[in-house]
């Protein structure tokens, strides 16, 4: 299968993928001993891919799943020093290019996959592949019947959205402290979908978790810890991106 030099670069963690075409742009890049200033080239494993003078190791895919706390960002690197996820990685892993899949606001908490392949990440953030995204949201105050069936049927959200989650269910109503548990599971994923789909009726939220991405759930993994991904589940969430377009 033939790909982009440029990309290839990118997931050896030889530079960002912008970083390499400048790197192939200046000259710096051989291919089988020819030197290749064409942003669109294209090699394949293999080619012999060097980079001033050095070769490049193709880097292993690596897919993690995470149990992420508040307080930290969905993203590889913060200009302002602020903490992300890949902060939560083993040292061995901290090595690596590795960036989450899509996003989790930094004040929530719960699932968020973790990788290197960018066709993967690809596959799974496409706007046509409706992955199910199950979310455990303590609402402060009691939501009556009316309210929940307000939600279930679609709220208007930044203006003009019309935002309907797939299912929304009762988990727990606690009068003592004046709260309500509830159970939502979107196949969208719009910028603070949750906290704006709540606002819309009339609450806020309290805390927000994510517990299930698809079939993965948080099962075995503590907040702030998380698991390799087997090689079973890959293959199940690449079949799932393919056949739910």
């Amino acid at each position: 299968m033939l790909e982009r030099l440029q990309k290839v670069l990118a997931q050896a963690n030889v530079a960002s993928r912008r970083k390499s075409e400048e790197y192939i742009a200046k000259g710096r890049v051989k291919v089988n001993g020819q030197v290749i200033t064409e942003l669109g080239y294209k090699v394949n494993k293999t080619d012999l891919i060097e980079v001033d003078g050095k070769p490049i190791k193709l880097a292993e895919h690596l897919y993690f799943l995470l149990n992420k706390p508040t307080g930290f960002l969905s993203t590889a690197s913060d200009d302002k020093g602020r903490r992300t996820v890949i902060d939560l990685l083993e040292e061995e892993h901290k090595d690596v290019r590795l960036y989450p899949v899509g996003r989790l606001d930094y004040d929530t908490a719960g699932l968020l996959l973790i990788t290197n392949d960018g066709d993967f990440t690809n596959h799974l953030t496409h706007p046509s592949f409706h992955i199910e995204k199950e979310y455990l949201v303590r609402v402060t105050g009691i939501i009556i019947r009316k309210k929940i069936v307000e939600l279930r049927n679609g709220v208007t959200i930044d203006g003009n959205y019309f935002a309907k989650p797939k299912e929304v269910r009762l988990v727990e109503l606690n009068k003592e402290h004046q709260s309500t548990l509830l159970s939502i599971t979107l196949i969208e994923g719009k910028n603070k979908q949750v906290r704006k789909m709540i606002e819309a009726i009339g609450f806020k939220v309290k805390n927000l978790t994510r517990i299930r991405y698809d079939f993965l759930t948080l099962d075995g993994v503590e907040r702030g810890k998380y698991r390799a991904l087997k090689i079973h589940e890959v293959k199940q969430l690449h079949a799932h991106s393919m056949t739910k377009r």
